[in-house]
């Protein structure tokens, strides 16, 4: 009877693991399901970097596209920038549209968060053009990404009402990484990053310089 109890637990935790894990990072997920209390709002200041992607020409595609082929685009796009962010130790915060919010750095510390956040920008531009015939879009379109990071002091946990919130960063730094995606536009580039993710870097990777931008 006890060995049957021990395994019908183990298999619910299973189970619980792997159905919540579609919505939060495994860390988090695995955290949860050992506790034995609820997990309750609050949150810590950390250095992390921010991660943020979006489609240029997002707006033509998607009107292009009749709203099933949209939806398998997005899907085959997201999951292509999901996994190159969780190989490279990092979580997507959230999803808006076509946009990625990503997070190096939390919920486990990783004192190479910059550089990984950085290396998984190089390898989702990398990945997609590799993967231009899985999205399928007429006329030979191409799908290219603009991607924007910032490294700084976030606030970082459960954040929401009583009943209902989220793991995800809040936070000037967090606001600093989205303005730097939007700006690629402006300066004619696809990956712009912080004079702070540059120093976390070191020589690991090689930067220039492009612009002072207010």
């Amino acid at each position: 009877l006890l060995g049957y109890r021990f395994a019908i637990a183990d298999k619910d935790k299973r189970y619980l693991r792997s159905a919540f894990s579609l919505y939060l990072p495994a860390t988090v997920v695995d955290r949860l399901v050992d506790s034995q209390s609820p997990p309750a709002l609050g949150g810590e200041t950390r250095e992390l970097s921010a991660f943020f992607s979006d489609i240029q020409s997002f707006t033509s595609i998607s009107e292009s596209l009749d709203p099933p082929t949209l939806v398998r685009f997005l899907n085959v796009y997201l999951s292509v920038i999901t996994d190159i962010i969780e190989e490279h130790n990092g979580f997507v915060d959230k999803y808006i549209g076509d946009a990625v919010v990503g997070v190096f750095g939390a919920p486990l510390a990783d004192e190479d968060h910059a550089r990984h956040a950085v290396e998984a920008a190089l390898a989702c531009q990398k990945r997609l053009a590799e993967s231009q015939a899985e999205f399928g879009l007429p006329d030979g379109a191409l799908v290219a990404t603009r991607i924007g990071i910032n490294s700084g002091e976030m606030l970082v946990g459960n954040i929401g009402s009583s009943r209902r919130f989220n793991y995800t960063v809040m936070g000037d730094a967090v606001n600093v990484a989205a303005r730097l995606e939007g700006a690629n536009k402006a300066v004619g580039t696809y990956l712009l990053v912080s004079q702070r993710t540059r120093e976390l870097c070191g020589d690991t990777i090689i930067f220039r310089e492009v612009d002072r931008v207010r």
